[in-house]
């Protein structure tokens, strides 16, 4: 494993995807307000009143989700209201799914309850349990001991 390691600290990880995405995500509300928004909870005041944070923090979380392009906002009017925005995952925002999936997997296997997870994720054809997976491109399940670290074409040497 040391061999695999040779050239990771030689590289600069400012270009490193895990630090790019980390980005994004920020803290645990800006992954909250994503989950909300993964489940249908596409409203600010819906927001705020279910993931309980105060309304400066949720403006926040959600303009520089907006600046990254994570979601985008769309005018909705309620019958005799004034128009109002609610928030939409962008296709850079729906890619983000599989970490949201992969966090919930996290929870259950090892965070939940005695009564055990709150929430179910099935397929929505055939109703089996999701998880997420580590695949390799040729469709092998591959476990965390089955990892072998290459530097890419974007890593850069350390200055």
């Amino acid at each position: 494993m040391a061999e695999d390691l040779l050239g990771w600290t030689e590289i600069d990880t400012g270009t490193c995807s895990v630090a790019r995405a980390v980005e994004i995500l920020g803290d645990r509300w800006t992954v909250l307000v994503l989950r909300e928004v993964f489940n249908g909870v596409r409203r600010f005041g819906d927001i705020q009143t279910h993931i309980g944070v105060s309304r400066s923090v949720l403006a926040q979380r959600l303009a520089t989700l907006k600046e990254q392009g994570v979601l985008e906002r769309r005018p909705y009017q309620e019958p005799g209201d004034r128009v109002r925005h609610e928030y939409r995952l962008t296709p850079l925002g729906r890619g983000l799914q599989p970490v949201l999936v992969a966090l919930n997997n996290f929870g259950d296997q090892f965070l939940s309850g005695p009564d055990g997870p709150p929430v179910l994720l099935r397929h929505a054809d055939c109703g089996a349990l999701v998880s997420a997976a580590l695949v390799c491109a040729d469709d092998h399940r591959v476990g965390p001991r089955e990892i072998r670290l290459e530097l890419g074409p974007g890593a850069r040497p350390r200055a």
